[in-house]
């Protein structure tokens, strides 16, 4: 088997995490408000569901998603789903990438063209791209202890100026500005299209299941707390707060005495956020590996990200659009990609019993 339950695990907790510290927060508090962590429950409730249920699948059957397809409906169709699987990685590459390209420019290198600044990362996404399984669960080990200590360091220089009352009163919000924020931000949650990459390509123990969905559960609790954190101490200006995760702690009395030592936590923790970022690219190399039977993912990862660069410079001034296009229209591929698709595995399934 090429990854572990347990890195599939650090998986499920970090990058989880980490792809909402950014632009995340500030995006549903301008739609929820106050109340940003009942918009929040909804879409981990939500994919929480779909991470079980793609996990007890494991127990049922050894397959992956690409051979249960191949049984059912033939090779061909599950070449074609593999390439709207690539494309779907793709795209939801995109966005990330732009917010790693502001966040890197505005808190550390505001003074240097971004692009000049962000350009030379390619180089990793190329290298990093046309790694299969095993280097994803490897990196997994290794990010998941600087993970926690990281966290718990920003974490604790955010407690000092957090208003919780700030939340209050809840359910004040309109239901449909609510779960229009759930549905808005849907593109920041694309987990259960990752572990239904990996179905097959671990081996199912009794209670993995329950393994991997509490590691989303826990994934949930740290984001949630994140959330109460930045809204408890920014309130109604939230929302204008871009890149949470580097305001949270600028209140840290200690940071008046000794500089801006958070900057070390978030140089340590844009690292972790770079191998999150790095996981779609990976992905959209073994779908297009697959749906091509052609097996040189270097070259392939190479031509992938040429095509996200050209991408990042074409629309470098654009992100504001952007955004605003994939809040609008990504819920769309993010219901057929990440909980339609996968929960469709039970069928194909069953559907194999049968014949």
């Amino acid at each position: 088997m090429q990854i572990s339950v347990r890195q599939i695990c650090f998986i499920l907790i970090f990058y989880t995490a980490v792809t909402k510290f950014l632009q995340y927060p500030p995006l549903l508090a301008s739609y929820s408000g106050r109340d940003i962590l009942f918009s929040a429950s909804i879409s981990f409730i939500v994919q929480g569901v779909v991470i079980w249920a793609i996990a007890y699948l494991s127990s049922k059957t050894d397959k992956t998603l690409f051979e249960l397809i191949k049984d059912v409906a033939g090779e061909a169709a599950a070449r074609v789903i593999y390439g709207f699987f690539a494309a779907f990685f793709l795209f939801m590459t995109l966005l990330p990438l732009f917010e790693q390209k502001l966040f890197v420019h505005a808190v550390f290198y505001d003074t240097t063209p971004s692009l000049i600044v962000f350009l030379p990362i390619f180089f990793f996404l190329v290298y990093a791209g046309c790694k299969g399984f095993k280097n994803i669960g490897r990196c997994a080990d290794v990010c998941m202890p600087v993970f926690i200590l990281i966290v718990a360091v920003i974490f604790a220089m955010s407690f000092t100026e957090v208003k919780f009352s700030n939340l209050l009163p809840v359910l004040k919000t309109p239901l449909k500005d609510v779960f229009g924020g759930s549905l808005k931000s849907a593109y920041y949650f694309l987990e259960p299209s990752y572990l239904i990459m990996f179905m097959g390509h671990y081996k199912y123990k009794k209670g993995d299941a329950a393994k991997l969905t509490l590691s989303y559960a826990a994934a949930a609790v740290i984001v949630t707390l994140f959330l109460a954190l930045f809204y408890g101490i920014y309130a109604e200006t939230a929302s204008s707060r871009q890149f949470a995760i580097s305001k949270t702690s600028l209140y840290f009395s200690a940071l008046d005495l000794v500089g801006r030592i958070d900057l070390l936590a978030l140089y340590v923790l844009e690292i972790v956020m770079l191998f999150a970022l790095v996981l779609n690219i990976q992905l959209a190399v073994h779908c297009i590996v697959k749906c091509s039977g052609w097996d040189c993912p270097e070259i392939i990862s190479l031509g992938v990200n040429f095509v996200l660069a050209c991408l990042l410079y074409f629309f470098d001034h654009k992100y504001m659009a952007i955004q605003s296009f994939y809040a609008d229209w990504a819920w769309v591929a993010v219901i057929i990609f990440a909980t339609i698709l996968p929960l469709c595995a039970w069928a194909l399934r069953r559907r194999k019993n049968e014949s």
